[in-house]
């Protein structure tokens, strides 16, 4: 039956079928084809996941987030971080990854920070006089940073798949979305002094930058407010996660005034649409999943990784080769929920912390976000930029060096990860 999965799953990605709908076919066809198990099995095993509490912080999460980037709040964070870095060399580009590292405390999905940052920034940065495709390259990069400061969804989903704490992993996921951003800021820099973009060279309005900085404040706090919080045992992700789309509507309400019943609307389906894919995606793989430890991969894939490896380094450099190969052809979301469950026990069995390895499961797959042939941000940033996929990726070779250093010390510096403790 795992079998006939994959082969099944493998042809309708190559098909282009969505990822959770070839997961649910390929269950589906394994089942069939091996003929003992009822399909009923099928659809408890594709609602029972669903009914998860820790899953309810998504769509208010992503609520939040969508409340607070489309009013004036988006507006003054983008002028604070160009305040900041506008004046340094490449710093229309480091725009983007300021940007993105601001709003990262809001949103908690790389693919809606592209889109809403991107559609702003990227045209901008085109009429500043930077390259379409080092512009779309930037985006695409940058975006990923928001999956690590949290709240971060592809958190909350390895958390469902290892019962590692969302707390801890969103403690920890600060350090290298940190690393992340300053790496990409060193490569806008870089660029741009060795092909000499332009830069604004007018002295700094200060009284005009602290107005903004004070303006943009509310957004600053929200992802300090979710780590206290979490740290200190205040409430749960869940609870935080509705607390913050209160906060949002008394932000956007009493101190922008530009909420909106259109705004409220458009949050909740948004939300819901998010939430929406990613419960068919737990779906698919949680029934994909169970077919294959009824068939006992896990306990193979274990005794195999003991017979081939015999050290926590060269385990993690097989885990991290497979994901960097799964990243190319999977989205996020689906490659934690399918290689969750195999690698979790197989740290265990080599004494790797969880948390370190959900760490290097987010960092790792955030790359195959903006690696072809299927990478989403990618997609938007060369979209957005009006560039070919081949032209960006050329501009983010730099950028990936920076994505594989910061992999690697997440990976082999345990410290970095697990400092909380």
């Amino acid at each position: 039956m795992s079998l006939v999965i994959v082969i099944v799953f493998g042809l309708l990605l190559f098909l282009s079928f969505p990822v959770a709908h070839g997961l649910v076919i390929g269950s589906t066809a394994g089942i069939l084809w091996g003929g003992k198990l009822p399909l009923f099995a099928v659809i408890q095993q594709l609602f029972s996941p669903t009914q998860s509490f820790p899953l309810i912080a998504i769509p208010f999460f992503v609520m939040a987030g969508e409340l607070m980037m489309t009013g004036k709040l988006g507006t003054y964070l983008i002028d604070f971080a160009t305040d900041l870095v506008g004046r340094f060399r490449g710093g229309h580009a480091q725009v983007s990854v300021l940007g993105t590292t601001l709003f990262g405390g809001v949103s908690g999905s790389a693919v809606a920070d592209a889109t809403a940052l991107g559609s702003v920034l990227i045209p901008w940065q085109k009429k500043m006089g930077y390259p379409a495709a080092f512009c779309g390259a930037t985006m695409a990069a940058a975006s990923t940073i928001d999956i690590l400061i949290p709240p971060s969804i592809p958190m909350i989903l390895y958390s469902l798949v290892s019962n590692a704490s969302i707390g801890a992993l969103f403690v920890a996921g600060i350090l290298p979305g940190l690393l992340l951003a300053g790496g990409f800021l060193a490569v806008c820099n870089i660029s741009a002094r060795m092909r000499g973009f332009p830069y604004e060279k007018n002295p700094i309005e200060w009284r005009v930058m602290a107005s903004r900085g004070l303006y943009a404040m509310p957004a600053l706090l929200l992802p300090v407010f979710i780590l206290v919080a979490l740290r200190f045992g205040v409430a749960t992700p869940t609870e935080i996660s509705t607390i913050a789309v209160s906060y949002s509507l008394l932000v956007s309400a009493f101190l922008y005034r530009d909420l909106t019943w259109e705004r409220v609307r458009r949050s909740i389906v948004f939300g819901g649409v998010a939430t929406g894919v990613v419960l068919l995606l737990i779906m698919g793989s949680m029934a994909a999943g169970w077919v294959l430890t009824l068939e006992q991969v896990p306990e193979r894939f274990i005794e195999w990784a003991k017979g081939s490896f015999d050290t926590q380094a060269s385990v993690i450099m097989m885990m991290n080769l497979m994901m960097l190969a799964a990243g190319m052809f999977v989205d996020l979301p689906a490659a934690i929920l399918l290689l969750g469950p195999l690698f979790v026990p197989l740290a265990q069995t080599f004494q790797i912390d969880l948390i370190q390895l959900g760490i290097i499961m987010v960092v790792n797959l955030a790359i195959g976000l903006y690696t072809p042939p299927v990478g989403t941000t990618l997609f938007i940033g060369s979209m957005l930029a009006k560039s070919s996929i081949g032209q960006t990726v050329k501009e983010l070779l730099p950028f990936y060096a920076v994505g594989l250093l910061v992999l690697g010390m997440m990976s082999y510096v345990p410290a970095l990860t697990i400092y909380y403790k």
